[in-house]
């Protein structure tokens, strides 16, 4: 596998990491091994197919031709005409693609967790936990069981790996795939803001990186005191966004986070109390 890196971690979960990409895989049952294989051989290449589309991902509405490049297309499509291009769901594709690879005969539950988007296999009676993490702390625990209509998991931010137009400290969105959850995450993380507010600072995403997807759009870069009024109407914002989302069965249920206040919308499956 040209250029990548594999390693078996002491728990028995698998690191595959290609540049950018960085993926912990988690494969459980009699298939494991064959599943871990399975991960593998699709991950060898997935970083040059994506690469070579780059300049159609990065704009709003070209057309691409890669298996995973589609689906990230075709995830992001339906928050439009709002801004959004296919790489606000590359990360939970890329997890979606290798995990699709991996399921098979024998596997009782598996999940490929890339960054913290997280696509999850479960077969009945199986469960899978991950905490909410917030400013690096643990804000609460999602528990998943088969049959709820989730298979993917995202988070996004203005303090994230990814750049926002809002300032959520985080907003975790479950949905029926990790791409839909990536995409979902973006947009209700966009909206938890406060246009104008002279305490958050933005600077034009082009001039933290050149060729960047949101062009001159200014990207949050810093988030100064805000009182409770405030970071309530923050969050109302992006609520009023998600229970969009959601009533349109784009999304399963979100957990949004912004100082020492959340929202939460749907069945958020919670099986430690959300705390900010």
């Amino acid at each position: 596998m040209s250029g990548v890196v594999a390693a078996w971690l002491p728990d028995g979960r698998l690191h595959l990491q290609h540049g950018p990409i960085d993926l912990v895989c988690l494969a459980e049952g009699p298939g494991a091994a064959a599943a871990f294989a399975r991960g593998m051989r699709r991950f060898d290449g997935l970083l040059e197919t994506l690469v070579a589309e780059l300049p159609a991902l990065r704009r709003v509405d070209s057309p691409v031709e890669g298996d995973v490049a589609r689906v990230m297309a075709r995830a992001v499509a339906p928050f439009r005409p709002a801004f959004i291009t296919p790489m606000a769901a590359v990360a939970g594709a890329v997890a979606d693609a290798v995990l699709a690879a991996m399921a098979g005969p024998g596997l009782t539950r598996a999940a490929v967790n890339n960054g913290g988007d997280i696509a999850v296999f479960l077969t009945q009676g199986a469960r899978f936990d991950t905490a909410l993490v917030v400013r690096g702390q643990q804000a609460g625990r999602i528990s998943l069981v088969a049959g709820s209509g989730v298979g993917g998991i995202a988070t996004s931010g203005w303090r994230g790996r990814s750049w926002s137009f809002g300032i959520a400290d985080a907003v975790t969105v479950l949905a029926r795939s990790a791409a839909m959850a990536d995409a979902a995450a973006t947009m209700i993380a966009n909206a938890v803001d406060l246009p104008g507010h002279p305490s958050i600072g933005r600077t034009p995403a082009r001039a933290l990186q050149h060729d960047t997807d949101l062009g001159d759009r200014a990207v949050t870069t810093s988030v100064g005191p805000l009182s409770s009024a405030e970071i309530a109407a923050a969050l109302d914002r992006g609520g009023a966004a998600a229970e969009q989302y959601r009533k349109r069965g784009l999304i399963h249920s979100a957990g949004l986070m912004l100082g020492d206040q959340s929202r939460v919308s749907g069945a958020l499956p919670l099986s430690e109390c959300l705390n900010a």
